[in-house]
């Protein structure tokens, strides 16, 4: 989820033609990416924090009312406070940050990671 179209086109690509193969639903559209939300269904949602109508923070505390174990990687251009992240957003649910820009291989690697 990030409102950049060419970027989320880009890491669809990079995702789903590397060795693993992820299988990638992109949204340019934070409440779009929330009406279709399907719980029990996601593994892993790697989301912009930044971004107009809804910031990555609002979609993924509504999208883990709907789905707790869905994990959640945020993305940022910007300085990311952690620490200050995971005390107001305590959930096991919270999982690594990447800052933008990103290499490919550097994000197929920080998922593969984090869904272990």
């Amino acid at each position: 989820m990030d409102d950049d179209k060419d970027l989320t086109t880009t890491f669809k690509t990079c995702l789903e033609t590397n060795e693993i193969a992820f299988q990638v639903h992109a949204y340019n559209d934070p409440l779009a990416a929330l009406s279709d939300f399907k719980p029990s269904f996601y593994d892993l949602l790697l989301v912009d924090i930044n971004m107009p109508l809804m910031n990555g923070f609002e979609l993924c505390e509504r999208i883990l009312k709907l789905d707790i174990n869905v994990r959640v990687c945020f993305m940022s251009a910007g300085e990311i406070n952690q620490e200050a992240i995971r005390e107001v957003h305590s959930t096991k649910s919270i999982g690594c940050f990447i800052k933008k820009p990103v290499m490919p291989d550097v994000l197929v690697e920080r998922l593969k990671e984090e869904l272990g």
